[in-house]
C-alpha cells in the first residue's frame, strides 16, 4: 500500500477529507510516473494540477519528496525507495514556495 501526502490546496481541490494522506495500491514496479498515475485516476480533479496534461513533467511549484529526498529532478520512470514501496515511508507532494 502507497501512501501518497498532498499539500492543503490539492487535497481540498479534490475534496479529500483526511487531511492529504492517500493510501492505495500500485502494481510494481513503484515509480514516481506510476503513483502519479494512480493519484490521478481516482481524483481526476488533480490531472493537470501536479503535473502538465500534455508532456506530463512537474509543475514548476511542485516538488516530490521520499525518505528525506528531493526527487523532483529524478526520471519518473526511476523505482521509489522500497520503503516507500512498501508503505513505510510516505511519498510528498510539496507546493514549492519562491520569494525574495
Amino acid at each position: 500500500m502507497i501512501r501518497v501526502v498532498l499539500p492543503a490546496p490539492l487535497y481540498r481541490l479534490a475534496k479529500i477529507d483526511r487531511a492529504g494522506e492517500l493510501a492505495f495500491d500500485v502494481p510494481a514496479p513503484v515509480t514516481q510516473r506510476t503513483v502519479l498515475d494512480a493519484v490521478e485516476a481516482r481524483y481526476p480533479v488533480l490531472r493537470g494540477a501536479i503535473r502538465d496534461h500534455d508532456t506530463h513533467k512537474r509543475r514548476a511549484f511542485v516538488r516530490f519528496y521520499a525518505c528525506e529526498e528531493d526527487l523532483s529532478h529524478e526520471s519518473p520512470d526511476a523505482p521509489l525507495p522500497e520503503a516507500v514501496a512498501r508503505g513505510d515511508e510516505p511519498y510528498l507532494v510539496v507546493g514549492a514556495i519562491a520569494g525574495g
